[in-house]
């Protein structure tokens, strides 16, 4: 049934619509958080409109969607112990989602994740796994069963991205980018799915790069890695389209971590906008990307215009 099914015709669903789209702006322009000062600030406009908007919801029964909508969702968070992970998983838990942060040697760093974590009043756990090894993934998954619950928004988002010249990269260097970028993703998905079928709902989110894109400025074995990525995520979204669950990527430029600034080869100057991304601009379409039921199958570049699309 859609929004306005069942609302009053002619006036009364006149001043309705035009409540909630003033309340709906209100909500945006305020990201996502409807405060007191805002509503203070509006004074009279605002309370007229909100009164009409609350008849009108008494009317149809159409109801705002709550805040925190991935209330009763689990999120698993490959490499949640610091940077773009640590984000990710903040901002699911914020959304309401309880989370499962999984580091391969950073307990300390993943606890300190965890922590904020709890304070958000959100369940969630710390789980060392190599996600390269299926056995590691069965035994994490299952332990996330049992203490969370079974999963249904996965972030591949563990990575290795060590910088290399061309004629310095080794055997050793391309298996190990291949194994931790692009292997794990198919691993975990492979994993993790059937949970989400039993749920009839589930998300997946690659976390690719701008190497997939432009080669970037790690080496080839890292944009190669990355590139696999979102050929995997077309796969996947076209096999899971009917079944409720989405597969996206999100392919970030230079985001401010420690593994982007400890690279020499990345600078601001190659970003048309001048400056590094922050984790939490990431964070921020991981979120959007789990709350969305209709994007699958495509890659969101948080890229500063260096890759145009």
């Amino acid at each position: 049934m859609g929004a306005d099914a069942g609302a009053d015709s002619g006036e009364g669903a006149g001043q309705f619509g035009a409540a909630r789209n003033f309340v709906n702006t209100c909500i945006y322009r305020s990201l996502i958080t409807l405060r007191a000062a805002d509503i203070i600030a509006r004074g009279a406009t605002f309370r007229g409109h909100w009164k009409a908007f609350t008849k009108g919801q008494a009317r149809c029964g159409w109801i705002m969607k709550p805040m925190h909508d991935l209330l009763g969702k689990v999120a698993l968070v490959t490499g949640g112990s610091r940077g773009i992970g640590a984000a990710a998983a903040i901002a699911l838990a914020k959304a309401g989602a309880d989370v499962a942060v999984n580091y391969r040697t950073r307990s300390k760093q993943a606890e300190a994740v965890c922590s904020a974590i709890r304070e958000l009043g959100r369940r969630v756990m710390a789980i060392p796994a190599d996600v390269s090894q299926s056995a590691k993934i069965r035994e994490m998954l299952s332990r996330v069963e049992k203490e969370l619950g079974t999963v249904s928004i996965l972030v591949n988002n563990a990575a290795v991205a060590q910088s290399r010249n061309v004629d310095q990269i080794t055997e050793q260097d391309w298996d190990e980018a291949l194994n931790t970028n692009l292997k794990a993703t198919f691993l975990l998905t492979q994993a993790a799915l059937p949970g989400m079928r039993t749920q009839g709902w589930g998300r997946i989110i690659n976390m690719s790069s701008v190497a997939a894109q432009t080669g970037g400025v790690v080496g080839p074995h890292y944009a190669a890695s990355k590139a696999g990525m979102l050929g995997l995520t077309h796969s996947f979204a076209l096999l899971l389209a009917k079944e409720g669950i989405t597969v996206n990527a999100i392919a970030p430029a230079l985001i401010e971590t420690e593994m982007v600034t400890a690279n020499p080869r990345a600078n601001p100057g190659l970003i048309p906008v001048g400056r590094f991304g922050t984790v939490e601009e990431v964070a921020s379409l991981v979120v959007l990307l789990a709350q969305n039921g209709y994007i699958t199958g495509q890659t969101i570049n948080v890229n500063g215009g260096w890759y145009m699309s």
